[in-house]
């Protein structure tokens, strides 16, 4: 079980931090808010804080082109969630309800943080390319 909340703490994550960055940011707030005041009221106007604060400096890597500040704070959000999640196992339909929410917000700009699958099949003399990200190809 601690897998699937990893898990699924990884990809709320994600979703949330590549939201931050884009015009749907105030859904990323709300929802996220919303979320904390089911178990945790107390802290929800924290945690909307903090939102914040990690969407400036979401928006400085962006910028910067540092994808290891995107890729720290998608760690610590996660762990965040992980967290939230180990104790209040009932969130996890919240949780996957969340990411379904901001799926489409984060898409709005390129996705920063997350996994690729590529898929091909090759037959004869064909020769496969494939990249997640940048590629350089030079024949010499």
């Amino acid at each position: 079980m601690e897998l699937e909340l990893a898990a699924l703490a990884s990809v709320a994550a994600s979703t949330v931090v590549s939201g931050m960055a884009t015009a749907g940011w105030e859904g990323v707030q709300r929802a996220m808010g919303e979320l904390w005041r089911r178990v945790h009221p107390e802290r929800a106007d924290t945690v909307v804080a903090e939102l914040g604060e990690a969407r400036a400096e979401v928006l400085v890597a962006r910028r910067n082109g540092d994808e290891q500040a995107e890729r720290e704070l998608v760690g610590e959000w996660q762990a965040r969630l992980r967290r939230l999640l180990v104790a209040n196992p009932e969130m996890v339909t919240e949780l996957q309800r969340l990411i379904e929410e901001l799926r489409p917000t984060a898409r709005e700009e390129e996705p920063r943080a997350g996994s690729v699958t590529l898929t091909a099949n090759a037959s004869g003399h064909s020769r496969i390319t494939m990249s997640g990200r940048d590629i350089n190809i030079t024949k010499g």
